[in-house]
């Protein structure tokens, strides 16, 4: 029994890979053919060599498709270079959220000191202290400008900048 079973799921195989596989251009060509009645669909089907089942479900998806244009759906299926450019594009923003999530964290810290006096004796974490540096570099503004905005001293900077440099000696 099973070399039976073996020849035919054998020869189900054969007739699939050898199965003639129709355009969408031959697929609306031969439903608008069948349209036309100039035979019966029985007929025009043996004659194309295709089952009348897979004539009907073109004729209803080339149906469906046209009452969907015509309602003014115009949705497309995207190819793969439009979802690779999507993605990267996902990626490069989600960077830039990241980024600004931490300037915004180290500019909270700022705003929730209040005074020169609490600034003055403030401890630093390792990362905050590569956060500022790394702020005062990439800044548009003058130096001066950024710690300013930061309400960092100019004399902590230079104190920060000392230490990373001890640390990466």
């Amino acid at each position: 029994m099973s070399h039976n079973s073996s020849v035919e799921k054998r020869v189900k195989d054969i007739r699939r890979n050898t199965r003639k596989k129709y355009s969408a251009e031959d697929k609306i060509r031969i439903v608008l053919e069948g349209l036309c009645g100039e035979d019966s669909i029985a007929e025009f089907c043996r004659r194309e060599g295709l089952a009348q089942n897979l004539y009907y479900r073109w004729s209803k998806d080339v149906m469906e498709a046209g009452k969907r244009r015509l309602n003014g759906d115009t949705q497309r299926e995207v190819n793969s270079t439009e979802v690779d450019d999507l993605r990267n594009e996902n990626q490069h923003l989600k960077q830039l959220y990241a980024e600004q999530a931490i300037r915004n964290d180290v500019l909270k810290k700022n705003i929730s000191w209040t005074g020169y006096r609490s600034q003055r004796y403030m401890r630093y974490g390792q990362g905050e202290k590569y956060e500022i540096i790394r702020l005062v570099e990439d800044s548009q503004l003058s130096v001066r400008r950024t710690l300013a905005e930061l309400q960092v001293p100019a004399t902590t900077l230079l104190s920060l900048v000392s230490q990373v440099h001890r640390v990466w000696l």
